[in-house]
């Protein structure tokens, strides 16, 4: 998604998600699963990665932390250490990331070189490529870079057969339980939505908790990522596999709105969920106001950390991969989130920047991302390691979960996405059917696609 982040201190992006989205606007989102190595030149150019001097501009939103331990320092003089000569200058970016999105759009296109390097959501690449607002990195970096990362990532991160962005990290949608709750009710951690809903409403009715299921239902980015985990679970897609036809008028999606506004319905889930966000969600959960939450990475932490506003202890807080309909192989689909690191096609310092962002790709900036800072790593080697792994209950449950992208493949996602998460909104509200809500949702997902005035900037 894009999310805006939500860090364990507060924020992370996240958006949806913008990123809005954070972030997603990704899913982290990362923006899709398939091949890990996508298309990638064979040979480099020489310009691959090999300065060892030079000043570059990187521009960054808040990761986690402040200070002296703000993760974007922490990076920076961990990779001066190892190239000295190679001065890194942070730009600190929004933390809003349709704001970010649109003020470096505009410097680029207006011819800046600097940022040389800038951080930006999973669902970007398309967009960038489309207006030539990003290197394509795959023109200099060989097939092996690529092949290290997380199957999915580099499909994610590329256009018309050019790879845009260097995966920096990942995220993905997690259930979280309270243990301590199903335990007393003598029940178990659901598998299936509908057991999902009949626990949640059960919990709330007889007095355990206030709610039962709490998620990011409000008109935003982030109900787009909500919505695509009950669509693909339900066997629907929302484009055709070119993302040149929507696909949103089907019994899968029907079937996936229908669901949504039956947890409102129900009792399983607040009212209110239809204004929720990532922090609105968060904090009820965290405050031990809900049995159940759909959010991401940084959850757990979120709501077992006082320094955080926490205010649960690690014994009452479970965290598993997202259920799916009854009848379909658990566990469900997670939608992708992150952000990729992309080169300013002006940069008069190309060579240092892909020196830098491969070395942000590396054993040494992933530890400092996964360990130190909790953020799910792009490399299969690193996110595979068992000191990884045993690092936060989230890692542990990664392997676990089937991801699937939001449609982002095109430049008219924005359009695309404003199409699906108004009217599912409208559903849940109540303001219209699930049925009138996907017919509507088809209409301006098509007239999304077949507009290409603006490529979604």
């Amino acid at each position: 998604m894009s999310r805006r982040i939500f860090r364990r201190s507060h924020a992370r992006l996240k958006g949806g998600v913008g990123l809005t989205a954070l972030a997603g606007f990704t899913v982290l989102t990362l923006a899709a699963c398939g091949g890990s190595s996508g298309s990638s030149s064979a040979a480099a150019p020489a310009s691959s990665g090999s300065a060892t001097s030079a000043s570059i501009v990187w521009e960054a939103s808040p990761l986690s932390g402040t200070g002296a331990n703000d993760a974007r320092t922490v990076l920076i003089n961990a990779f001066e250490k190892q190239y000295p000569k190679i001065k890194v200058t942070l730009v600190s970016a929004p933390t809003s990331t349709d704001t970010y999105r649109a003020t470096v759009a505009t410097q680029i296109s207006g011819g800046a070189s600097t940022p040389d390097v800038f951080m930006g959501d999973v669902i970007w690449p398309a967009q960038f490529g489309a207006h030539q607002l990003a290197v394509p990195l795959s023109k200099y970096l060989p097939s092996s870079y690529w092949s290290k990362f997380a199957p999915g990532l580099v499909t994610g991160a590329s256009y018309k057969g050019a790879v845009y962005g260097s995966p920096l990290f990942e995220d993905q949608g997690f259930l979280y339980y309270r243990k301590d709750l199903l335990a007393k009710n003598h029940m178990s951690v659901p598998t299936t939505w509908e057991q999902l809903e009949t626990e949640a409403k059960t919990l709330a009715s007889n007095g355990s908790v206030k709610y039962g299921f709490v998620w990011e239902g409000d008109s935003y980015e982030g109900l787009t990522c909500n919505f695509m985990e009950y669509l693909a679970d339900a066997g629907g897609s929302p484009t055709n596999a070119s993302y040149t036809t929507a696909t949103l008028n089907s019994a899968a999606a029907l079937k996936a709105v229908t669901f949504m506004r039956s947890l409102i319905t129900s009792g399983a889930s607040p009212a209110a969920v239809t204004t929720f966000q990532e922090p609105q969600a968060m904090s009820t959960f965290g405050d031990g106001n809900a049995a159940f939450l759909r959010n991401w990475d940084y959850a757990y932490d979120a709501a077992t950390t006082a320094s955080s506003g926490g205010k649960l202890k690690t014994s009452q807080v479970g965290v598993a991969p997202l259920p799916t309909f009854a009848g379909q192989q658990y566990p469900g689909y997670s939608n992708i989130g992150g952000w990729n690191l992309y080169i300013n096609p002006h940069t008069k310092n190309l060579n240092a920047d892909l020196t830098f962002i491969q070395w942000m790709s590396g054993t040494t900036a992933q530890d400092i991302l996964s360990q130190k800072y909790g953020f799910i790593s792009t490399v299969t080697a690193v996110r595979s390691a068992p000191a990884i792994i045993a690092s936060n209950p989230n890692f542990a449950v990664v392997p676990k979960t089937k991801l699937v992208p939001r449609p982002a493949g095109t430049p008219e996602y924005p359009a695309l996405s404003t199409a699906i998460y108004t009217n599912v909104n409208g559903a849940l509200a109540g303001s219209a059917s699930p049925a009138a809500a996907v017919a509507a949702m088809q209409s301006g997902a098509t007239t999304a696609l077949s507009s290409t005035s603006n490529g979604g900037l």
